[in-house]
């Protein structure tokens, strides 16, 4: 479940950073620089225009497919049987289309609950020989309680969560139509964490949340590995009707080059989804990544209506929305080193 934090900058500070980077905005669409013309031949690569690269047929429809057919299995909490169901069909799914599936598998206990709990987060690697790598993620369980109904009489419903994490499990499900085509030069991981939505208590209690972001970033740092990650991308909320993806301040202030490479991609396939706006600072899985040196973005519609919501259901979803992440981040793909 991502979280406002709650400490956000003050409102002036907030428009002085949306100022500054309008003014960037302006230079890189082509307003005259004030820098000698000298000055601007030496500039850095990062002012190259891109390489050619389309973005893939992405099937928003069949993506919508895979969120039902995860719904249809009931609410996927935590250790649940549901979840362990949920497992065994991500795993399935993945090896059919020749990826790596690999189990991090892990204890740990919530701070309401009298008993730990048993957790994986599922690794699927792409092109494993690479060692130049980077990181597409989403939590995968779902919330025991929908804390945002009116009444809590309704928060132990069954709770099916259809975008706040299966959305982001079924895109990944997609997108592995076409990883074997996809021309990339570095290796990819989809990482699926759990125990993001292991909340027990409410927004504002004591639960922590995070455990499968926090033990994937603490064994990347415990046990560095012969690959390292260049960045992440975190998938939340991404498939509402209509959705908006902002800058998520957080994002923009520990992976700023990560967003403005992406952000670029999205204004240059004509995504408009992708707005040059900020948000506020959301807590969410990519906290736990940038901590480790993993610089990692967060793309979320934290204006979703129904999130927490009994609501959140497959209809409440869209193909378009899915697609115009995918527009966005396959052509990025194609372009990192």
């Amino acid at each position: 479940m991502p979280r406002l934090s709650g400490q956000l900058l003050p409102a002036g500070a907030v428009v002085l950073l949306l100022a500054i980077w309008a003014v960037v905005e302006m230079q890189g669409a082509g307003t005259k620089s004030a820098e000698p013309q000298k000055q601007a031949k030496s500039r850095d690569d990062r002012d190259a225009a891109p390489p050619p690269a389309q973005p893939i047929p992405f099937d928003g429809k069949r993506a919508l497919d895979y969120i039902r057919d995860l719904c249809k299995i009931g609410t996927r909490i935590s250790g649940s049987d549901g979840m362990k169901k949920q497992q065994e069909v991500i795993k399935a799914h993945f090896e059919r289309h020749a990826a790596k599936v690999t189990f991090q598998r892990f204890t740990t206990q919530q701070v309401t609950r009298p008993h730990p709990v048993e957790m994986a987060n599922i690794i699927v690697t792409w092109h494993p020989d690479r060692t130049k790598r980077v990181i597409l993620c989403s939590h995968y369980d779902t919330r025991p309680k929908a804390d945002q109904e009116q009444d809590p009489r309704d928060w132990n419903k069954p709770f099916l969560s259809a975008n706040d994490g299966t959305a982001g499990v079924a895109w990944l499900m997609e997108l592995a139509h076409h990883m074997k085509q996809l021309p990339t030069e570095v290796g990819v991981d989809f990482v699926l964490f759990d125990g993001e939505e292991y909340v027990f208590d409410g927004p504002h209690g004591q639960d922590r949340y995070f455990f499968g972001s926090e033990h994937f970033a603490d064994d990347y740092r415990r046990n560095p590995p012969k690959h390292r990650y260049s960045g992440a991308v975190l998938l939340d909320l991404i498939a509402g009707k209509d959705a908006k993806f902002p800058i998520e301040q957080n994002s923009h202030f520990k992976a700023g080059k990560l967003v403005e490479e992406i952000w670029r991609t999205a204004r240059e396939v004509g995504v408009g989804a992708f707005r040059n706006t900020m948000t506020e600072p959301i807590l969410d899985d990519h906290l736990a990544l940038n901590r480790v040196g993993i610089p990692a973005v967060d793309i979320i519609d934290f204006d979703y209506v129904h999130w927490h919501k009994l609501s959140d259901l497959p209809e409440q979803c869209s193909a378009e929305s899915m697609e115009q992440i995918a527009k966005v981040l396959t052509v990025w793909l194609q372009r990192v080193k």
